[in-house]
């Protein structure tokens, strides 16, 4: 039993430090909530979706009046909800041979382990990925690769514009922007910073965000988009009372081409002509559109080509959170980002607390005839292990357990270059 208990020691803690250093969104976004999925002094749990406080804004009062702020708390869920698995068999001369010493522990590491982990980890960054279908922030050129210094700034200055914290920040780039922004520092190859780009083939600190770079940057295809869209009906702003448990509102619509499916789909951004954005600090209104993101997808009717669009932020044109500067007017024309029916890859610059990640411990199953888990640095993988006796072959499955979630999608901007 003691040799039992020492493989199954290699083994788990090779899968969970194999994990660690794969994952690279994985490593850069918030995980503070997730230690509320369970107590393990009271020894309950809570399931799977645990409620989160959003943030609160203010704006100071000004005179000897006093200003008091408003008591608009709002929360939402961050949940977990998908399980990673896979198994593995070992027959008892691989396990006997393999695990004899240092060495066969770095060898199952090398060959078995760390491929697995490496699917595991390329899962749970391409989650994290596809949240940018929640961001409405966008800067630059649909389809333009980032191949400039200025192209990767104007990312930055968006976050700075909306006033979001400088320490934290960090760059998400498709290797096509990842190689055309390396390519960039040839033209400064006097300085020291070019020199370490491009002698280490990786991208310095820029504008106080770290750079990564990553194959799991997803693709958005804009939908159908045709026809002349105009806001149906005025007054379409909101309180943030009745909008800030989904941060979200319908928007009426029409002009679109008529009866067409799928005419805006979850992840589009759209503009509303004299709407713009405003400073969340203190409300003044921003030189550039309030942008956007439609939450879900949306198919347009007969005649007047009617769409009810689910869009974030929500209109809010008064008050301490406060999203526009006014309120659209009927008839206001909508600009869709992008061509219809066009895949734009979508890298993103984002403090790490736009989007969290929660990963669990699993129970470890009392009919098990070996089990081992290891929590650390917040992750956590399990593996338990059967036994083929006709065989003579082991199965050892690794699991693990997580959920991601767009906690602030306004704290992060798509970034694409400019034409």
């Amino acid at each position: 039993m003691a040799n039992d208990m020492k493989v199954q020691d290699i083994i788990v803690r090779e899968a969970q430090y194999q994990l660690k250093n794969a994952l690279v969104l994985g490593n850069l976004v918030s995980r503070v909530h997730e230690g509320e999925f369970a107590d393990d002094v009271k020894g309950w749990k809570v399931g799977d979706t645990v409620r989160v406080k959003r943030p609160e804004n203010f704006i100071p009062g000004e005179g000897a009046t006093l200003s008091v702020a408003e008591a608009e708390e709002a929360t939402m869920n961050v949940t977990v909800n998908t399980q990673l698995n896979k198994g593995l068999s070992f027959t008892s001369k691989e396990l006997t041979m393999f695990l004899s010493g240092p060495k066969g522990a770095r060898r199952i590491g090398e060959e078995k382990i760390r491929p697995l982990m490496h699917a595991f980890a390329n899962r749970i960054d391409a989650d994290l990925a596809g949240l940018y279908r929640f961001v409405p922030n966008h800067v630059g050129t649909p389809g333009q690769v980032i191949d400039s210094y200025p192209d990767y700034l104007k990312g930055t200055e968006r976050l700075n514009e909306f006033a979001i914290p400088q320490d934290g920040r960090n760059g998400l780039l498709s290797p096509a922007d990842d190689a055309g922004l390396k390519g960039a520092f040839n033209n400064y190859y006097d300085t020291g910073v070019s020199r370490n780009a491009l002698q280490k083939a990786r991208l310095p600190m820029l504008d106080g965000s770290d750079v990564y770079m990553s194959q799991n940057v997803k693709t958005h295809t804009v939908g159908v988009a045709t026809g002349t869209p105009l806001v149906q009906g005025a007054d379409q702003g909101v309180s943030y009372a009745a909008s800030k448990q989904s941060y979200s509102q319908t928007l009426n619509t029409d002009g679109w081409t008529n009866s067409t499916a799928g005419i805006l789909r979850a992840g589009d951004i759209v503009t509303i002509a004299n709407v713009y954005a405003v400073n969340p600090i203190d409300g003044s209104t921003l030189p550039f559109l309030r942008q956007f993101v439609v939450l879900a997808d949306a198919n347009s009717g007969a005649s007047t080509g009617p769409a009810a669009l689910t869009i974030s932020p929500p209109i809010i044109a008064s008050g301490p959170y406060r999203t526009v500067s006014a309120v659209p007017a009927d008839n206001a024309p909508i600009t869709v980002l992008g061509t219809g029916g066009t895949g734009y890859r979508q890298p993103m610059i984002f403090h790490k607390d736009a989007f969290h990640l929660a990963v669990v411990p699993m129970e470890l199953p009392e009919g098990a005839a070996f089990k081992a888990r290891i929590n650390e640095d917040g992750l956590s993988v399990r593996v338990t292990s059967g036994y083929d006796i006709s065989n003579d072959v082991s199965t050892w499955r690794f699991d693990v357990l997580y959920g991601v979630t767009p906690v602030r999608p306004n704290l992060a901007t798509r970034i694409n270059g400019t034409a």
